[in-house]
């Protein structure tokens, strides 16, 4: 199996490669703004396999990858607001590349990290396979932008469907090896632990579902694994996990501390979503079955970060 990873020095995308290291033979290409970094990271975690560094110019239709996985995108709100409209651009840059290579490449298999944003902001209830996205066509605001980047791709997919395109909504993702300045709930708990401070939170009683490296591993395993189709699938854990539930277990766990208070608290970059998950099995058709709870992931993923800061 040959596969080729766009933005592979993302945090996803190296918990990734780290996995395929460990567990398959994959022959992987990563490719990337920085190699050095890459090069410096692969040596850092003893990932010694055979594994090629590129820059992007070097990708053409002559290497015949098996798959592609696209992870280029914005992790981290402020960087989504920071980029304005240029995410236009980005997204639109690197899909076409890929597609371009599919229709010389017709037997390649595109996996595209795309997100649960492009259901839009009106989240007061988990969206499932019935939800319609809700934009705000008359009235966009910076915030909507990444989704609609994302929904623009998808709908790109959708209208090419003799070719083998798979988008993965990703709604919540959280790994040991998160950077912990990037501004998300965890984020803020992980760095309040750390300084041993008080975390000031908002009353509303969010719930998250936060897919973990080894489930996430598992659906793109099923994924690569199936045969040729064209869909798209919204990732999920055994069971979504609500803020206050978190923060207890997190406060019994680690000792974290909070208060709550009703004036306006953390980065709000893509706008309010209370229940920002999805009860849409269609993976499950995949054949993928998550072994872990939220819950489990973050307790779990938070005592590896923490070990390894202090």
């Amino acid at each position: 199996m040959n596969i080729a990873i766009l933005g592979a020095t993302s945090q996803i995308a190296k918990d990734l490669i780290r996995s395929f290291a460990n567990i398959t033979d994959y022959k992987c290409s990563l490719f990337s703004r920085n190699s050095d970094s890459l090069v410096e990271w692969l040596q850092y975690n003893n990932i010694t396999k055979d594994y090629e560094i590129l820059d992007y110019s070097s990708f053409s239709g002559d290497e015949k990858f098996d798959v592609i996985i696209n992870f280029i995108g914005v992790g981290n709100p402020a960087k989504a607001l920071s980029m304005g409209a240029s995410i236009f651009h980005t997204t639109l840059e690197y899909d076409l590349l890929v597609l371009s290579y599919l229709v010389k490449n017709p037997t390649c298999k595109y996996i595209f990290l795309s997100s649960g944003a492009v259901y839009g902001s009106n989240f007061n209830e988990p969206v499932d396979i019935n939800s319609e996205a809700h934009i705000p066509i008359n009235n966009l605001k910076q915030q909507d932008w990444y989704g609609v980047a994302k929904l623009y791709a998808e709908s790109r997919h959708r209208a090419l469907p003799d070719l083998s395109i798979v988008d993965i909504r990703l709604f919540n993702y959280y790994s040991y090896s998160q950077n912990i300045s990037a501004r998300f709930l965890i984020s803020d708990v992980l760095r309040a632990i750390q300084s041993n401070t008080v975390l000031i939170t908002s009353p509303n009683n969010i719930v998250r579902d936060y897919i973990g490296p080894h489930d996430f591993y598992c659906l793109i395993s099923q994924l690569i694994s199936f045969p040729t189709l064209n869909d798209v699938v919204d990732s999920y854990t055994k069971e979504p996990v609500d803020k206050f539930t978190l923060f207890l277990a997190l406060k019994e766990k680690f000792g974290f501390e909070y208060e709550v208070d009703d004036s306006p608290a953390g980065l709000n970059a893509t706008g309010m979503k209370m229940n920002y998950f999805s009860v849409n099995r269609k993976a499950s058709e995949y054949g993928y079955l998550p072994t872990k709870t939220s819950l489990d992931s973050v307790l779990e993923q938070s005592e590896l970060l923490l070990d390894n800061i202090n």
